[in-house]
């Protein structure tokens, strides 16, 4: 095998990669024999079948398989020689006639480019200075914890014979929506309550609904939104036929120690103490992640080196599409974002970058570092994941078990926590106490570099 490197340029390299045809001979001969005491062929007794005659019958399959096998042999052969870390798969161009080196009339000769990942030379952790914010839950946030689940938990009772419904009130109707006189999918329901002002209906559909009374019929229109999911309604005029069944107005409730027992608890003390734990977990999770960010903050500041390409390409596509998906979800464009195409792809590949570059750092640190993501750390991920879809854990379990990269999407944000957690140990972490305003001023959301 002849190896020849035909381009070195930063992270990428192309080599050209001859293999004679009589290794790959040798190679098809070596595969037959072993394959001689394996094959039944009519007219030889078994083991007894000429490697010749074999050759005749299998030859072309068997070279096929000898040909991939050396350029994987080739390709290893490259990487390991040179030390390489590929940065995504070998890109393989064959060279002259295919059929001639299956025929092995000509040797097997191809170039192979491929991407490598960057040497990473990485400093002393023990430097970082980090600020952790951390905000006391007020007795204000409790109190109106306890308001807001109050008012979710709002009884109703039947408003007198006579009355019409205003906003707020509860109405249980059933309705059936056409479209240019013909029903469509979806546009007819039995039974269904709804609170006018809630919003949660098609826009103006609950603006319509005020003043009538049980057992009236209205004709409601409506427009659907651009921004509806579904594809055929989008845009579309319907007219709903809107029967009342019930109206009920909201009552008052005395927030006491029985409310709280509603609600299965001892008590309204432990109403009270079971939301100042959940808040209390809800500002920890904010002081992490502006915890976090301001670390990745100064890892993106203190690496700076090339970027293997296709890895910033495939990021920045991905992002891309999202930002294509949500303004096309929202019925928004560019213009409306205050930028332009052009420089919110400029924006978009610098996050991108900032991404890849902090991935391939928090990779070599964790690798450096042995910090490992177990089984048993995947599995519980997934349990949880399976968890947010009632009704459906055992297809969201298949889901994950059989795909690799949905496992791998479970596993990266784990990796990416651990090594965030080795790095704070190190760093010189002081406190400041904030108020819950200042703590989720800057929130960056969700999670990542």
């Amino acid at each position: 095998m002849q190896v020849t490197e035909t381009l070195n340029e930063g992270l990428r390299y192309e080599f050209r990669v001859v293999v004679p045809a009589a290794d790959l001979d040798a190679k098809v001969n070596e595969r037959l024999v072993e394959l001689k005491d394996r094959v039944r062929i009519n007219g030889f007794r078994p083991g007894k079948v000429p490697v010749q005659h074999l050759k005749r019958v299998y030859g072309k399959a068997v070279m096929a398989e000898a040909i991939e096998a050396a350029v994987q042999e080739g390709n290893a052969k490259i990487v390991s020689d040179r030390g390489f870390k590929l940065a995504g798969q070998p890109k393989v161009t064959p060279e002259g006639e295919v059929q001639d080196v299956v025929a092995g009339k000509a040797d097997l000769s191809y170039s192979v480019a491929i991407e490598i990942l960057p040497k990473i030379e990485l400093g002393d952790f023990k430097d970082l200075k980090l600020e952790k914010l951390v905000a006391e839950v007020s007795d204000e946030e409790v109190e109106e914890g306890v308001k807001n689940i109050a008012e979710a938990n709002r009884p109703y009772a039947a408003k007198g014979e006579g009355a019409t419904a205003e906003n707020g009130d509860r109405i249980v109707v059933s309705f059936a929506g056409t479209i240019d006189g013909q029903a469509f999918e979806g546009g007819t329901a039995e039974d269904v309550p709804i609170v006018l002002g809630s919003k949660s209906f098609l826009p103006g559909f609950e603006d319509q609904l005020t003043g009538i009374a049980a057992g009236e019929t209205r004709t409601v229109t409506v427009t659907f939104p651009d921004t509806y999911p579904s594809e055929n309604l989008k845009g579309k005029t319907a007219q709903f036929e809107v029967s009342a069944k019930n109206l009920e107005a909201p009552t008052d409730v005395a927030i006491d120690d029985e409310f709280a027992k509603q609600l299965g608890l001892e008590s309204l003390a432990k109403l009270k103490e079971a939301i100042r734990d959940r808040l209390g977990r809800d500002h920890a999770a904010v002081a992490r992640r502006r915890l976090k960010r301001a670390l990745l903050d100064q890892l993106d500041e203190r690496y700076k080196f090339d970027l293997p390409p296709s890895m910033v390409e495939e990021e920045f596509n991905g992002v891309w599409k999202t930002v294509l998906d949500d303004l096309g979800a929202q019925g928004r464009t560019f213009a409306d974002e205050n930028t332009t195409e052009e420089a919110a792809k400029v924006e978009y590949r610098t996050i991108a970058e900032r991404r890849v570059r902090l991935g391939l750092v928090l990779s070599e640190i964790g690798e450096r570092n042995s910090i490992k993501v177990t089984d048993e750390e995947v599995r519980r991920a997934l349990t949880e994941r399976a968890r947010q879809f009632p009704g459906q854990e055992q297809q969201i379990w298949d889901l994950y078990s059989k795909n690799p990269n949905a496992l791998a999407s479970l596993r990266a944000p784990i990796f990416e926590d651990k090594v965030v957690d080795f790095l704070t140990e190190l760093a010189q972490v002081t406190e400041r106490t904030v108020s819950r305003e200042e703590l989720y001023k800057e929130d960056p959301g969700e999670e990542g570099p």
